[in-house]
């Protein structure tokens, strides 16, 4: 017996006190009305409306219901409106993984998107590596993850693709980067610095494929997971590290140079379980291109020397041009270099 279904007709009912409006109000014919509310009253036993007279009353019974019958609706609207809610992915746990390396801002911007899309979501993030997620994708202990690419795609599902060139990070002091661009192959005789390749093995390998088929072959790599590593190595001198603009921009010792021909891009995008999927991820996945999208860098354009974006520092004694004198302060007035010691980079 559909008791639910039953008590909708019984209510109506009880309010208009006439089968016929009742039957009109729910868009039915009276009989299956009449015999809706028999069935109710077969199964409680009870007589629900006094029908001996020319008005339909309702009985002892009756009243009794109507009140519970209400609570008892309103209870089933807010379970169907709930359930709707997990399975339209906008209330719930969602465990979610991001790469360590994945920047403050965008951390932010992708949760306050989230929030604002799917208030009663409780997002539970994880700091994961890209290997780390697709393992624990594949056992159900994540519903999704931003992932860098290439990844083996078995049983997977991923959303929209967000590429970032890929340039060099190098001591502004350095030759190397002093340049608009490089080649990989005037970076000959450095190390590379790179996440150790259980990390991202797809990523890891590539990067090594496209630099010795560009002419570098690195002398060794060094392995660095925490982006501050990675700047710290780079300022010691003697490697470089392939990465986006984005971890140079953390550093104003370091310079980020592309890379002639744009060979390296880092592809990221989300990535949730083929089968049975979290209602939220596709949303997720959508949500992230959109940030990382946003967040990320346009490609860089030629800077003139009059619009540098950083202060030009010269060594105590040296002018533009080659004339000796001492560099200027912001005050306008000139440093000295006995006082202050040497500037340097």
């Amino acid at each position: 017996m559909d008791l639910l279904r039953h008590l909708r007709h019984f209510v109506v009912v009880a309010r208009e006190l006439h089968f016929g409006r009742a039957a009109e109000t729910l868009g039915m014919a009276q009989p299956p009305l009449s015999q809706s509310i028999r069935r109710l009253e077969q199964e409680l036993a009870v007589e629900l409306f006094d029908r001996s007279r020319r008005q339909v009353r309702l009985t002892t019974a009756g009243q009794l219901l109507l009140g519970e019958a209400d609570d008892l609706l309103a209870a089933d609207r807010r379970i169907r409106h709930l359930m709707r809610q997990v399975r339209d992915g906008a209330l719930g746990v969602f465990r979610a993984g991001v790469p360590p390396e994945t920047p403050a801002v965008t951390l932010r911007a992708l949760l306050d998107r989230l929030a604002a899309e799917a208030p009663g979501l409780d997002v539970d993030l994880h700091e994961l590596t890209s290997a780390e997620q697709v393992r624990m994708l594949a056992e159900g202990r994540l519903d999704a993850g931003l992932l860098h690419h290439p990844v083996a795609d078995g049983g997977l599902r991923f959303g929209p693709p967000v590429d970032v060139p890929v340039g060099a990070l190098l001591p502004r002091a350095s030759p190397l980067g002093r340049p608009r661009q490089v080649a990989l192959a005037d970076l000959a005789g450095l190390d590379l610095i790179a996440a150790p390749r259980p990390t991202a093995p797809g990523w890891h390998d590539h990067v090594l494929d496209v630099c010795r088929r560009l002419g570098f072959t690195p002398g060794r790599v060094r392995p660095a997971r925490n982006p501050e590593f990675v700047l710290g190595l780079v300022l010691a001198g003697g490697a470089v590290a392939l990465e986006p603009e984005a971890l140079g921009r953390r550093e104003p010792r370091i310079a980020w140079r592309p890379i002639a021909g744009g060979p390296l891009v880092r592809r990221t995008s989300a990535a949730w379980p083929d089968r049975a999927p979290h209602p939220a991820a596709a949303m997720f996945g959508q949500l992230a291109a959109e940030v990382l999208a946003a967040v990320e860098p346009a490609p860089p354009a030629a800077v003139t020397p009059a619009a540098r974006p950083w202060p030009v520092l010269f060594e105590a004694g040296q002018t533009p041009g080659g004339a000796v004198g001492c560099p200027r302060s912001p005050s306008g007035h000139r440093d000295d270099p006995g006082r202050s010691g040497t500037r340097t980079m």
